[in-house]
């Protein structure tokens, strides 16, 4: 007998504003700057992707290709599309540092 399964896909589970926040605070705290862009990427897919696009003045193609696991995008970019997301960016302390020996 086979199992059928599908696949997982964030963006599915993204549907509040408290949600998106913890997603990507969690892909913020693993300091991938690669994971991070696709995170972000996933919660532009999760809210409409052409939408995102356009609110933040950039084309849909260049906002997929930047927010891909390869792309690099701009910090300018990364503001302008968690702004149009509704997220901002807060600074907290980071755990305590090891002493120099």
């Amino acid at each position: 007998m086979s199992r059928k399964t599908e696949v997982f896909d964030a963006a599915d589970y993204l549907d509040s504003r408290e949600s998106i926040a913890d997603y990507l605070t969690e892909a913020f705290e693993t300091g991938d700057d690669e994971f991070i862009a696709q995170a972000i990427g996933t919660v532009a897919r999760a809210k409409g992707m052409s939408d995102v696009a356009r609110e933040a003045g950039l084309s849909r193609e260049n906002l997929y290709r930047a927010l891909s696991a390869e792309g690099r995008p701009e910090f300018a970019t990364v503001m302008k599309v968690l702004g149009t997301l509704g997220i901002q960016l807060v600074a907290k302390p980071a755990g305590k540092k090891p002493k120099a020996a």
